[in-house]
């Protein structure tokens, strides 16, 4: 029996699964920036009197972690 002849080759065949591969990674990546650039889009107001800071309950968690 004689095996039937094939335009695949393997150097084809490893080209097309890599720039799948490429084609995959570079897709998956771009949602993630779009997110990013959506989120810092709305700038804080600055506070009218100066000053800025506030005692929040993240900065109070962090105070309690510091105490000996």
């Amino acid at each position: 029996m004689s095996q039937p002849t094939s335009k695949l080759s393997r150097r084809t065949l490893f080209a097309g699964a890599g720039t799948a591969g490429a084609l995959a990674a570079a897709a998956s990546l771009v949602p993630a920036t779009r997110d990013v650039q959506t989120a810092s889009a709305l700038p804080k107001e600055p506070p009218e009197r100066g000053g800025g800071y506030a005692l929040s309950e993240h900065v109070k968690r962090y105070y309690r972690t510091t105490r000996l």
